[in-house]
């Protein structure tokens, strides 16, 4: 056969795999509708193993290798659930005939929860400096008033601070939550607003704006004295698969010191050692190992997010500091280590490593 020939025989396959792939996602939505009317969870890990087991041995009997099977197979099963979880979501309705006002609902994580609300039926209203004044846009969040059934602030961390104490003086009925990746700048407004009475709690989500998926994610509930109001922000939830985290406000904020501050400074120190560094960025990507892109790959995109944000999550954390001693203190052992040339401490250092990562499971 002609090398065209063969091409319009595999376009001919291609096809063939779009429309069995649109068949499978058409079966996924009616697996979804039984689920929800059975009151049964989205997800199946028993189900999801069977189908990559089941894959792989086709696979080696077939001669095709098999990670390249379990991986497409991966993709498929992420793709339906993405769908059974945002059909659930809009099904429940739970947000029907109800109101939310996101403030700094123009960011990117304000954004999200602006198609959060959006998907549960919610009419949604956002309040944003970057916006123009229009229907349901006010530029100024007071403008908006605060007659809402649910008011998130997903504002900047020193502005979130202000903005809570500023609802605690207007006393809103509704239930109000912050996004805070810290919490300490947040806790005189948050304590305002429960000593108003008003309904409120605390949520981190440790996920990003791009996040579709909310199943394996985390998202974080810090009571800040009112169970009735965390119990509420849970039950927006309670359609989805995200994992619900319950938090001391003391605990966050020391624990995302190392979760959040210690990651990122690690890789603001490694991109800024290549900037500095002299050498050309083409030259490192010609001869680049597995760990070198692996860590390339995470460096490039805190590179590329919100450089205020991450000051301010380093800068207004109270036990910010320690973290990154700790790295300095890290870094200069492993320098003294490779100048003396004691490898004795180098191995040292790397097995207090692999200890650490084993009591992770």
């Amino acid at each position: 056969m002609s090398l065209d020939e063969l091409r319009k025989n595999l376009s001919a396959i291609d096809r063939h795999l779009v429309d069995l792939i649109a068949d499978r996602e058409r079966i996924v939505g009616d697996i979804g509708k039984i689920k929800q009317a059975a009151g049964t969870g989205t997800r199946d890990y028993a189900r999801e193993k069977e189908v990559l087991d089941m894959g792989r041995k086709q696979a080696v009997e077939m001669g095709i290798d098999p990670d390249l099977i379990e991986n497409l197979l991966q993709l498929l099963i992420r793709s339906s659930l993405e769908s059974q979880e945002r059909d659930r979501v809009v099904a429940e309705g739970r947000g029907d005939g109800s109101h939310a006002l996101v403030i700094g609902g123009a960011g990117k994580m304000g954004r999200w929860f602006v198609d959060f609300f959006a998907s549960q039926g919610y009419a949604t209203t956002v309040a944003d400096t970057s916006v123009e004044d229009g229907p349901s846009r006010f530029r100024n969040w007071t403008d908006a008033g605060v007659e809402f059934d649910v008011i998130v602030v997903a504002a900047p961390l020193a502005v979130s601070g202000r903005i809570l104490a500023q609802l605690a003086v207007l006393k809103p009925k509704g239930l109000i939550f912050d996004i805070g990746s810290l919490k300490s700048p947040l806790l005189d407004g948050l304590k305002e607003l429960r000593s108003a009475g008003c309904r409120v709690t605390s949520l981190h989500p440790m996920y990003g704006p791009d996040t579709r998926l909310l199943s394996g994610r985390h998202l974080i509930f810090c009571d800040v004295g009112d169970a009735q109001a965390t119990a509420a922000a849970k039950d927006l939830f309670a359609a989805t698969m995200v994992e619900q985290l319950d938090m001391g406000l003391e605990d966050h904020d020391r624990l995302i010191a190392y979760v959040l501050g210690l990651s990122h400074a690690l890789n603001i120190a490694f991109f800024t050692a290549l900037a500095e560094s002299g050498e050309a960025a083409p030259k490192l990507a010609q001869i680049s190992s597995t760990t070198f892109d692996s860590q390339l790959l995470v460096s490039e995109a805190v590179a590329q997010d919100n450089p205020h944000l991450y000051f301010e999550i380093q800068n207004l954390n109270k036990f910010g500091l320690g973290p990154l001693d700790a790295l300095c203190e890290a870094a200069g052992r492993i320098r003294d280590a490779v100048a003396s040339g004691d490898e004795d401490e180098f191995v040292e250092l790397m097995q207090k490593g692999r200890d650490y990562f084993a009591l992770r499971g």
